[in-house]
């Protein structure tokens, strides 16, 4: 069946349709990981967005559910320029195309991928529609395209109520697993959390507990406190501080999300109170750039943003280069900053914007990219080890 995606500058390319038998209207956004496509489309932050993935093959090793980094996909669409006819993997359990139509996810392949990211870097990011409908009026839906906005999509994809994720260590009858057995951990749709015996084994942990909010949190974030020994709550976004700080946690750890940060003004005024308090803070992605609106920064919206698996950052106090796993559309702004407030800690290497910031006087700190990685490389996971030293010397002196 033909297919045809519609850019709201009037661009139009036509393929093959894949997925779900449905229109949409999303922003188009590009990601440019050569792998880790299921862990893309289980990202809530990619919610109200639809992704055109940049390497030229998707689908290969078809869908092993225990990457899924959410219940489910939360892209409005997916591009690809070929889909794998052949899942070759030992732990597949599905094809692609099977996964898009049992999630209702429209896409489009066949279509010039490479052109489009570069309409997109040149023009900067923006709307479109993957419709079937070979009769379509180019003039009729174009205003239709144009007016769409992402909207406040961060209530959509938090959990609907707190839960606990235990300390854990990954198990099987002869040793330790390895590679990608280790993060086989199944989650309810509701947030809650199911292990499975024969690979988990609760520990009595570090005894730190960990107030995680969810702005829209891969589930490894959670998991990489968890297989350090920490007991962590999971927390709805609309939480009150008040809740949180009555609980006593250890530290706080503000999560990924989709959409203008500048949109959640009921979660800034909460996050004011946490940063008044003396516990640790760390945060990520969306949760680095609340952290700055709530202490005055300010925030701008990307030409096309970062989305991928090979983003480099320096670390300002060492030099040293990082690879990292990113996807973000906003950033903060550094000429915004008061040095008195806030440090930057981290820039791209590639533009020179902000990727992390360190606290004056306080026991928080904050980054762009994604330490918990899945995908993308491990080069951050050292984040969590600093964040849970910072537990345990408690407050700043």
């Amino acid at each position: 069946m033909k297919a045809f995606l519609i850019l709201e500058d009037g661009t139009v390319f036509e393929g093959t349709h894949i997925g779900a038998v449905r229109e949409i209207i999303s922003e188009i956004v590009f990601n440019t990981s050569m792998a880790g496509y299921l862990e893309v489309l289980t990202d809530p932050s990619y919610a109200g967005q639809t992704v055109c993935m940049t390497y030229p093959l998707i689908g290969n090793y078809g869908i092993c559910k225990d990457d899924m980094e959410s219940f489910k996909p939360w892209p409005d669409g997916f591009i690809v320029r070929e889909l794998s006819r052949i899942s070759s993997n030992f732990r597949c359990d599905m094809t692609i195309q099977q996964f898009l139509e049992e999630n209702n996810v429209p896409g489009i392949a066949g279509i010039d991928t490479r052109a489009l990211t570069k309409i997109l870097r040149e023009k900067g990011t923006m709307n479109g529609m993957i419709t079937t409908d070979e009769t379509y009026d180019l003039n009729a839906v174009l205003p239709r395209i144009k007016a769409y906005t992402t909207g406040k999509v961060v209530e959509r994809v938090s959990c609907r109520e707190k839960y606990v994720v235990k300390p854990t260590v990954h198990l099987e009858e002869n040793g330790p697993l390895s590679g990608a057995a280790r993060f086989q951990h199944d989650f309810f749709e509701n947030g809650g959390r199911e292990s499975r015996p024969s690979l988990v084994k609760e520990l009595n942990g570090t005894g730190l507990r960990v107030a995680l909010l969810d702005f829209g949190a891969k589930k490894n974030i959670a998991r990489s406190l968890a297989e350090r020994g920490c007991e962590v709550t999971v927390y709805p976004c609309c939480t009150s501080a008040e809740e949180i700080i009555a609980s006593r946690p250890n530290g706080i750890m503000l999560s990924n999300g989709p959409g203008d940060p500048k949109e959640c003004t009921e979660i800034i005024e909460e996050i004011k109170k946490l940063y008044d308090t003396e516990i640790p803070i760390f945060a990520i992605c969306l949760g680095h750039q609340l952290m700055a609106l709530a202490t005055g920064a300010d925030t701008y919206k990307m030409k096309y943003g970062h989305r991928g698996g090979n983003h480099p950052v320096k670390d300002l106090t060492t030099g040293r280069v990082y690879i990292s796993s990113q996807n973000h559309g906003y950033v903060v702004d550094m000429d915004q900053l008061d040095p008195k407030v806030a440090t930057p800690a981290f820039i791209n290497v590639n533009d020179g914007t902000n990727e992390g910031l360190t606290y004056t006087g306080k026991n928080i700190f904050t980054v762009q990219y994604h330490p918990e990685s899945c995908p993308g490389p491990q080069d951050s996971g050292y984040l969590f080890d600093r964040f849970i030293e910072m537990m345990r010397k408690g407050p700043k002196q």
